[in-house]
């Protein structure tokens, strides 16, 4: 199995302040990630009660469901060698592609097609992407609360 195009979402600066658990509302971030040809691609549904990156490019900050992701494609040369489904593929990333919603369903029905969306581009069968959710509280949400 090779290495995941993106499952880097919980980075350093953020995995000393994640705790996950089952008994809080669902205030925090959902990690929404599709795993097809051997690997996985992992974005971040912010919801309310958390801060969603801010930076050049990123949605309005009233907004109070922010969906950001990797996007790519596949290149014939450059980009960064992949394997995907047993084969090297190279991969170029465009810059993450937030987008703000104002309901949940809105913004996990646009997170799962951009997902399946990504591994179509790389040639495999959107439909055949495996879909999970996990949802991360924050140490601050949690203490809120």
């Amino acid at each position: 199995m090779g290495s995941p195009l993106f499952d880097g979402v919980v980075s350093p600066p953020l995995a000393g302040r994640l705790v996950f658990t089952r008994w809080l509302p669902t205030i925090g971030m959902r990690l929404i990630r599709g795993r097809a040809g051997g690997t996985a691609l992992t974005g971040t549904l912010y919801e309310p009660g958390e801060d969603a990156p801010s930076y050049k490019g990123a949605p309005d900050a009233d907004a109070p469901f922010v969906w950001v992701c990797d996007a790519f494609y596949a290149v014939k040369s450059g980009g960064t060698a992949q394997q995907v489904d047993g084969e090297a593929i190279n991969v170029a990333f465009e810059s993450p592609a937030p987008r703000g919603f104002a309901d949940r369903d809105r913004a996990i029905a646009a997170a799962e097609e951009h997902v399946r969306t990504q591994f179509g581009r790389l040639g495999l069968d959107e439909s055949a992407v495996e879909i999970e959710h996990e949802t991360v509280v924050s140490a601050k949400s949690a203490t809120d609360k």
